[in-house]
């Protein structure tokens, strides 16, 4: 009976560590989307056109995309809970610098700032899970953090939008931050590297057995396939839902604003939760290829029928939407299979890698899709000087085969990704040693 209390005690403990690293990874996730709720009153004080604000919310991942493996490598060396503290920090000081300025560069340095602390975030989570956590719930564990990142997005799109009329941009931006200076202590008190008494609280205790793992992770072909299923499989969110959704909803589909962000955010919530349920699904088979090839397959399928299929009806579309959703969710699984095929004492750096390879998604393919659509443009209104248009004006002039064109990327990347899933390895759920 003591023993099976003590059992129970731990579990509680180590979940609720693991939960505030994901409520870090939902707060980061918040003030990532913040710009996209706040755009005609950032453009207006900043006096941004459409090109401007872009580069100002990318400064975010400039940082972020960089940094995953010297997060990796050093969450290993020197464990969670002092170098989440220190992110949450970074990410409260890059807000307030945020909100305080006129200045574009002083204001992008705020969102460089952020997006470096944020950096830490989800890799922080899962490396909590490994210390935390049996072994054989990693995949669930991962699919919960992503739903609580998602969430953090649902929040920002209706609160934030609520707060900015009420209370305007810069307090809103100031809220977000206060917020941020209690979660700081609440992490640093709350979290725990190790299960047992030692001092050391990292994995790895040299740099130079740091190099060497990420030597051996970063020639491991394996791990490259698995962030490349990621990274494209997570197109829908990345280049679609985060960007382009609500205007071909618009356009294509003829739906109102109030519908196509209703419908868009549909995405997210079967994401939300499909991740953990994924996750639950491959760690119960003890299979991760499977469903990540059944997921693949299914969201390609549906993302098609999204784009092509004519006349769809405003509840066809939010149906599609939330299985669009819940399919593309076996996305979390690479970072099961990422922590599969790495050292035991690596975990921080594999999935820092595997995080680093499916954002690169974000950084590349979304300024792709407004390029393909410029493209297709021209190819139809052969009158206009397209490249003299700001963004808005282009948004008035594309059609629903300009958006199809451009879009096209999403499903055939994702079926690309499906075809990756023949050429890994199958891990079975178990981590090497």
């Amino acid at each position: 009976m003591s023993k099976h209390h003590h059992e129970n005690r731990y579990l509680i403990s180590a979940w609720l560590i693991c939960g505030l690293g994901a409520l870090y990874y939902s707060y980061e996730y918040f003030l990532r989307i913040s710009p996209s709720v706040m755009e005609p009153a950032l453009r207006a004080h900043f006096n941004l056109s459409a090109t401007g604000f872009g580069l100002l919310s990318a400064f975010y991942y400039y940082a972020y995309v960089p940094l995953q493996l010297p997060v990796g490598i050093l969450l290993d060396r020197y464990g969670p809970r002092l170098l989440l503290t220190i992110a949450c920090s970074i990410c409260v000081f890059g807000t307030f610098i945020f909100a305080s300025t006129s200045i574009f560069w002083v204001a992008a340095l705020g969102r460089f700032l952020v997006g470096l602390g944020s950096a830490f975030a989800f890799v922080g989570v899962l490396k909590l899970a490994t210390i935390w956590l049996p072994e054989n719930k990693l995949a669930m564990v991962s699919g919960m953090a992503a739903a609580l990142g998602t969430i953090g997005a649902m929040i920002g799109d209706n609160l934030l939008g609520v707060l900015v009329l009420n209370v305007g941009w810069k307090q809103t931006v100031n809220l977000t931050g206060y917020f941020g200076v209690g979660l700081i202590f609440l992490l640093w008190f709350g979290i725990r590297d190790r299960r047992d008494s030692d001092q050391f609280s990292g994995t790895v205790d040299t740099f130079r057995k740091s190099m060497t793992d990420l030597l051996l992770i970063a020639k491991n072909s394996q791990i490259w396939i698995n962030g490349l299923f990621g990274c494209l499989v997570y197109l829908p969110t990345t280049v679609f839902a985060e960007l382009w959704g609500i205007p071909y909803l618009k356009h294509a589909h003829g739906l109102t604003q109030e519908s196509a962000d209703f419908a868009n955010s549909l995405l997210f919530l079967g994401f939300t939760i499909g991740a953990p349920l994924m996750g639950f699904v491959s760690d119960h088979l003890k299979r991760r290829k499977l469903p990540m090839l059944l997921g693949a397959t299914g969201a390609a399928i549906v993302m098609m029928m999204v784009l092509y299929w004519p006349n769809l009806t405003l509840s066809n579309i939010q149906f599609l939407m939330f299985t669009l959703g819940l399919l593309y969710s076996a996305q979390c699984i690479v970072f099961a299979v990422g922590r599969e095929l790495s050292p035991n004492e690596a975990a921080g750096t594999a999935m820092a890698m595997t995080n680093m390879l499916v954002m690169l998604g974000a950084m590349f393919l979304q300024p792709l899709v407004g390029r393909l659509l410029d493209i297709s443009l021209k190819w139809h209104a052969t009158s206009i000087d397209v490249d003299a248009l700001s963004l808005d004006a282009l948004q008035q002039l594309y059609t629903a085969d300009d958006y199809q064109f451009a879009l096209s990327i999403i499903p055939l990347g994702i079926i690309i990704a499906a075809i990756l899933t023949f050429f890994l390895k199958e891990t079975y759920a178990n981590a090497d040693e």
